[in-house]
């Protein structure tokens, strides 16, 4: 079987979990909510000891997520990352294509903590081209990453990889999760009413200062 005919098929564990996250995570245009906790199998930058966490729950084949983060993020990441204001946590929903994004999130898991963010961020930022061909740009990120096609080819395959995934995505639906992107700062869910882009980073910002201005 080649390359491309394993990518295309996964496995039978992959299809069935790909299936099951597209139903239970049938986002009508990405908007959601959950829990700001702790949970196994985060992502996250900045001090562990920060006053202010911010949980974000996105998919790296969400269009409006990939709109917030080529708006919002260097801005956010300057401001209260940089600065060790914030301990921002990533929440991987796949989101459909769910095979695609649960592939996506496997390569960045592969890569490591350290080239984690650089994977999720070169996947959002180019989705028009993981739309046409998935399969070549999830191999190039990946070889970017440091990752040969072989590598890839285990990680995207790799069955307790999407297990782990489904299970924290199921942890999210059970807890509220109804879509992306969501923010959390320090528990509470932050919403711009109205807005089709997500949660404004005015909104944002506004949650975070006043949660630094605590005693």
């Amino acid at each position: 079987m080649s390359a491309t005919t394993r990518y295309a098929a996964m496995s039978r564990r992959a299809a069935i979990t790909a299936a099951a996250l597209t139903a239970m995570v049938a986002l009508a245009g990405c908007n959601s909510g959950g829990p700001g906790g702790a949970a196994e199998g985060d992502m996250a930058m900045g001090p562990e000891d920060a006053k202010v966490t911010v949980v974000e729950y996105a998919s790296v084949t969400c269009h409006v997520c990939a709109a917030w983060q080529a708006e919002n993020w260097d801005a956010f990441k300057r401001t209260y990352i940089d600065t060790n204001k914030v301990r921002y946590v990533f929440r991987e929903i796949p989101t459909p294509p769910a095979e695609i994004a649960v592939a996506g999130f496997l390569i960045a898991r592969c890569a490591g903590e350290d080239k984690y963010f650089d994977v999720v961020h070169e996947l959002l930022s180019t989705q028009e081209e993981m739309r046409a061909d998935p399969r070549a740009t999830l191999f190039r990120v990946g070889n970017g990453a440091g990752l040969s096609n072989e590598r890839i080819q285990q990680c995207i395959t790799d069955e307790a990889g999407m297990a782990a995934i489904e299970e924290r995505a199921q942890q999210a639906r059970a807890a509220g999760v109804e879509g992306t992107p969501t923010f959390f700062v320090n528990e509470e869910k932050i919403i711009t009413p109205g807005s089709q882009s997500g949660t404004s980073l005015a909104d944002l910002s506004k949650a975070i200062d006043a949660e630094l201005a605590k005693n």
